[in-house]
């Protein structure tokens, strides 16, 4: 066996047709094809799949029941493998609390470094907090009024697991009567044995003092409490608690900071979360644009949307509420825009004073109350959060939006965590910064020998984790920006830095497209982190379609020649010079340019209507105002994190979706936007799934399924057995098999193993029963339909125009290998989106119509860019407008106006650097995306340079 390969033999997996081949290892390795060919079959779903499956079978039953399925893959055998990491598109998380810092681990590192040689300054009066002494403290008791109780408590144990039988214990043999668990004081000899599975609170009652003269006995308690909680001191009076700290409190007013431990800065801890938001940052608000969505109409004509169904009723709520309208003389026939302020606050927000009114209940019963009345913004925000009944939930939170936490304004941490600081910030200000402003901090950061001398390993291990970032393009990138907002390619190269950090050698990397999102100009960086992987002796298989990456690869593999059932065979392998020198290779000829993608002849100058964005703000927008020519095939580029998605998503998708009727979208900062009365429709094609159960397919997707089943319907063996169009349909009861509910397949608990998933032993997979079976239209079931690939139906149903239609616009951007009843979990984001794209096809044009799309290129070849580019100016023909965000150059050249955002990403972008035709920008110097433009251009011929203004 030559250990210099990664040796297939008989690669069978879905559409890969018996295919042999051999990888060369410590290369890197890039795996292409037109979009279904087979390439990811073989890079994932063979090799990395038989990589993973190897690893677990050398694991105990009892771990592998944590590490999901290890299914076989159809595959007669592979040598020369070697342990398989695979970095895809998957998103990090959906979680609120997951961060980039907390993701890349570099918070953690974070918190360490502030816990070790952070200052804590007191918030009000900005001087360095230092520890109380005894006597300041005692000084501080004495201030209370004479004969107050006091109870001095020492913090022992601070939300930790488990039973602290031993402490316990021990405080009893010490002479101890009272501790305070949880919040609630009990006997010791009382205590039952707490839950070891939980966290708990534990404070000494180290004695309970009524307030005097007499110092000693405070001096003597405090003391004992001190030392037995390492510094800490409790006091507990009738109405208040106050934390000492013989470690740091402020000189002028007490305030006190605990001692400083890595989980204080945690905003998923308790000690640190910010007790308004428990960390999140954001809190549940009403939205007053939600609760009064008509300013015009009055309170009478149901204005406050609330209480519009009870205005004028016997409902206790209304009564409620209008005995303080009658309070503050409230005109109830007023429009709510023209109510004086303070009046309005009353009602939103509630009575200042106590309100005597009635109460007539259904039975009569007149009841006289006294008390202040509550608005009904806190009443709606109190009842979501106590209400057990989801319907009324989701009816209060029909009127809640996020909102920043107005205690923390969005740090997510306590006050006590936020006043700790390093090099003169604290930690929520450090994760705001970006990856290369972080990077000039920890440079530019001057500490003591001392500091220095206890930070040397974390501040290390930080640089190296933010280089590692900055290495694979995501320099613009903020610590404290949520995970969940990460572009499918933004997450994959923030596991690769991880990677590269982890220095492993002797590993088989495969990677999904790493390139995705990434500017032409980051590309290097990219590709010398690829090689720097592949140079410390790991072998990189990496799906891709970037033709940079493809030409700095050691060996590419060609997979075709079409997608589907035409694919699963391997067209060429080789050097990148071998490729481009194959004639079979479809590859081969992009890259040596006998194939290309033409620029237009002309640029369409627009309908002459536009949208106009004026001073946007949002985010890293530099008051930013921008045209977009209606009628026009319109790109927005620049570099990565230039501001592209918060200009088209934000700014402008978004206030057009408020302004077109959908309120609870809250539209991006900026002063307003013009001509929005051009626009009927706006249509947002994104990379989301079309759907998250295995029940949603294209078909289902498209609509063209309805029209399959009423042609079923219709058939003389339906309408003698009396089916209607709800029979063919495998949600509902009747025609579908009930024994796996319509789904095809069933899933078996294996207990101590991973779940397995077998096909329907009633149905065979085919999600109908026998009866609705028996009906054949031209020979085949409504299981067969579902089964055809988008080619072979359009074939079969040549005849019915309604349906070819729909089919067709599948087949026209470039989906004819997938199934019709392909389960939506199963589409690639790329693949989502088009269907999606096919979907808007089908419709009627309005001329009013704008698209947004976000980077459509993704998962593309270059083949299929150019039918994507064809469907795309097929849309503009009809008179609609499309609005691009893309990367893609062939994109961008064949664009009718580009709006170039940067110069940098982060705060170094945020402008616009350039509007106008492919060619003005190609000429712009200040322009990236203009440099690397130029030479494409110039390939393409001169025509077009005319428009050029």
């Amino acid at each position: 066996m030559d250990q210099k390969y990664i040796t297939i033999q008989g690669a069978r997996e879905n559409n890969l047709k018996n295919i042999s081949l051999k990888i060369p290892k410590d290369k890197l390795v890039i795996m292409t094809g037109v979009s279904g060919s087979g390439k990811t079959s073989l890079a994932f779903d063979t090799i990395y799949a038989e990589g993973q499956r190897r690893y677990m079978e050398s694991l105990s039953a009892y771990a592998r029941q944590f590490l999901g399925n290890s299914e076989k893959p159809d595959v007669d055998q592979i040598d020369g493998l070697s342990p398989a990491i695979a970095i895809d598109q998957k998103t990090t998380s959906n979680n609120p609390r997951s961060t980039v810092g907390t993701v890349t681990e570099i918070y953690d590192y974070l918190r360490l470094l502030y816990a070790r040689i952070g200052v804590p300054y007191c918030p009000d009066h900005h001087i360095p907090i230092t520890g109380n002494t005894i006597k300041e403290m005692i000084d501080k008791i004495m201030e209370l009024p004479d004969k107050t109780r006091c109870t001095i408590l020492s913090p022992v144990i601070q939300g930790k697991k488990g039973s602290h039988k031993d402490l316990l214990e021990s405080l009893m043999k010490e002479g101890y009567i009272r501790v305070r668990i949880d919040g609630e004081i009990k006997y010791l000899e009382e205590l039952e044995p707490l839950d070891k599975n939980k966290k708990h609170s534990i404070d000494v009652v180290v004695d309970r003092i009524v307030k005097s003269d007499d110092r000693s006995r405070f001096h003597d308690s405090l003391e004992t409490a001190l030392k037995l909680s390492d510094g800490l001191a409790i006091l507990l009076t009738n109405d208040s608690e106050t934390l000492f700290s013989s470690n740091y409190a402020c000189k002028v007013c007490g305030f006190s900071v605990p001692k400083l431990e890595p989980k204080l800065f945690s905003f998923n801890a308790p000690f640190g979360a910010c007790p308004e938001c428990k960390g999140l940052g954001i809190t549940q608000k009403v939205d007053l644009s939600l609760l009064i969505p008509d300013d015009t109409k009055s309170i009478a004509q149901g204005g406050i949307h609330y209480y519009k169904n009870i205005v004028n009723t016997e409902n206790l709520e209304w009564q409620r509420i209008h005995a303080l309208i009658k309070y503050y003389e409230i005109d109830m026939d007023t429009p709510i825009k023209d109510l004086p302020k303070k009046k309005l606050n009353y009602l939103l927000y509630g009575s200042d004073v106590p309100i005597a009114y009635q109460l007539n209940s259904r039975s009569g019963i007149v009841s006289t109350k006294l008390e202040y009345i509550e608005g009904v913004c806190p009443m709606i925000e109190r009842r979501y959060m106590e209400t057990t009944s989801t319907m009324s939930r989701e009816w209060y939170g029909s009127f809640l939006a996020d909102a920043q936490c107005p205690k923390c304004h969005g740090a997510r941490l306590n006050k006590q965590a936020l006043s700790v600081l390093v090099g003169g910030k604290n930690i929520y200000e450090w994760t705001q910064m970006s990856i290369s402003e972080a990077i000039d901090f920890m440079d530019q950061l001057e500490l003591t020998p001392t500091q220095a001398k206890i930070a040397e390993l974390v501040v290390k291990e930080i640089k190296n984790r933010l280089s590692f970032l900055n290495h694979v393009g995501l320099s613009y990138l903020t610590l404290d920006r949520l995970a969940s907002t990460l572009s499918g390619g933004e997450a994959q190269r923030i596991r690769l830095a991880t990677q590269i950090g982890s220095r492993l050698t002797g590993v088989m990397y495969v990677l999904d497209e790493p390139s995705i999102g990434l500017h032409q100009r980051d590309n290097d960086r990219l590709i010398g982190a690829l090689k720097d992987m592949r140079d410390l002796g790991n072998t990189l298989i990496v799906v891709e379609h970037d033709e940079d990456t493809m030409r700095a690869s050691d060996y590419i593999v060609d997979v075709g020649p079409g997608a589907g059932v035409h694919g699963g065979q391997i067209v060429a392998a080789g050097t990148p010079e071998e490729i481009m020198q194959n004639e079979n290779s479809i590859t081969g000829a992009y890259l040596s340019g006998r194939k290309r993608i033409e620029v237009p002849a002309t640029r369409r100058k627009g309908n002459g209507k536009k949208l106009k964005i004026v001073k946007a703000s949002q985010n890293n927008l530099k008051n930013v105002n921008v045209t977009i020519k209606l009628g026009t095939f319109t790109v927005v580029t620049g570099v990565s994190g230039s501001g592209k998605s918060s200009l088209v998503t934000e700014v402008l998708t978004h206030g057009l979706q408020h302004a077109l009727g959908r309120l609870r979208i809250k539209p991006g900062a900026c002063k307003e936007i013009q001509g929005i009365e051009n626009i009927d429709k706006i249509v947002e094609i994104g990379q989301d799934p079309i759907g998250r159960t295995p029940r949603s397919n294209p078909a289902t997707y498209t609509g063209v399924f309805d029209d399959i089943r009423d042609l079923f319907a219709q058939t003389k063996e339906a309408k003698m057995l009396g089916y209607d169009k709800g029979r063919f349909s495998f949600n509902v009861k009747g025609g579908r098999c009930e024994a796996c509910q319509g789904d095809g397949i069933l899933r078996i608990s294996m207990h101590f193993l991973p779940d397995v998933y077998v096909p329907c032993d009633q149905c065979g997979g085919k999600r109908y029963n026998e009866e609705t079976l028996q009906v054949h239209y031209k020979g085949k079931t409504i299981a067969d339909v579902l089964d055809m690939t988008v080619e072979e139906a359009l074939e079969f149903f040549s005849n019915v125009s309604k349906i070819k239609h729909k089919l067709q616009t599948l087949n026209d951007v470039g989906l004819s290998y997938i199934k019709l009843g392909q389960s939506a979990t199963t589409l690639s984001g790329g693949e989502a989106q088009r269907v999606k794209l096919a979907s808007e096809l089908q419709k009627k044009a309005t001329g009013k119509t704008l698209f947004v799309l976000d980077e459509p290129t993704t998962g593309l070849h270059s083949d299929d860019v150019k039918k994507l580019i064809d469907v795309l100016q097929r849309l503009v023909e009809h008179g609609d407008t499309v609005l691009v965000i893309e990367h893609n150059l062939d994109v961008i050249k064949c664009a009718d106006q580009i709006i170039d955002m940067g110069p940098e990403g982060g705060q170094g972008g945020g402008t616009v650097i350039c509007t106008g035709t492919p060619e003005k920008v190609a000429a712009c110097k200040e322009s990236y995306t203009g440099q690397y433009l130029k030479p494409m251009l110039e390939k393409g011929g001169d025509h077009g340079k005319s428009n050029c203004s």
